[in-house]
């Protein structure tokens, strides 16, 4: 069967991340992560999280999607707008998730997500028992009754400071690198392209020895 271009380029994707300032919300996370205790659970604890989703520790499945679960995803974002949530690291605000719920979900809202129609979201998916797992998530964060940490009044205001600036100093130098990199690809670009129609002059000149 012959495939079109379209569906040929359709099965192809780039990997992202290939820009130093596409890294930026990524160093803003570890710099919220950094500073928040992560809270390791009990057997007690994970059991109970299990008995809630009705899932067995050997087969996780996504709470989102019934998926094969190959992560835990934190119910409740750790990051907004480049400052902590206050949500923590714990039990009680991770989910067992697939890769592609997990990826789709982000930082927005479970629940909007869920029922949404943003790319992978279970609404999309047309994922049939939705509303069964909307209410086990209701379930779970009413037992896990977590109350995000209130950074700012317990920090003192020149300690987040003066962390937050090396946080900007460090995105900045990474603006500054973007810049040159874009330099140096233009004149790698312009070398590869001369010495291309170098090749194909060469390859030009050699076939019309031949013919002669």
């Amino acid at each position: 069967m012959p495939w079109t271009d379209a569906q040929v380029l359709a099965c192809f994707k780039m990997p992202t991340g290939l820009t130093i300032t596409g890294r930026s919300s990524s160093v803003r996370n570890v710099f919220v992560a950094a500073i928040l205790p992560v809270t390791r659970p009990t057997a007690d604890e994970v059991r109970e999280v299990l008995d809630i989703f009705g899932l067995d520790p050997t087969h996780l499945a996504c709470s989102y999607c019934g998926d094969t679960a190959s992560e835990w995803d934190h119910l409740r974002p750790l990051v907004e707008g480049g400052r902590p949530t206050g949500f923590p690291s714990s039990i009680r605000n991770l989910v067992p998730a697939c890769g592609k719920c997990n990826q789709s979900k982000g930082k927005s809202d479970w629940r909007a997500w869920m029922q949404g129609q943003a790319r992978l979201c279970p609404g999309k998916r047309g994922i049939l028992d939705l509303q069964s797992r909307v209410e086990r998530l209701e379930r779970y964060e009413k037992w896990a009754n977590c109350t995000p940490i209130d950074v700012e009044s317990i920090v003192s205001p020149e300690l987040l400071s003066r962390y937050y600036a090396i946080q900007e100093e460090i995105l900045g130098r990474m603006r500054d690198a973007q810049a040159i990199a874009q330099q140096i690809s233009a004149e790698i670009r312009n070398v590869n392209t001369l010495a291309s129609r170098a090749a194909a002059g060469s390859s030009v000149t050699t076939l019309g020895s031949r013919e002669t």
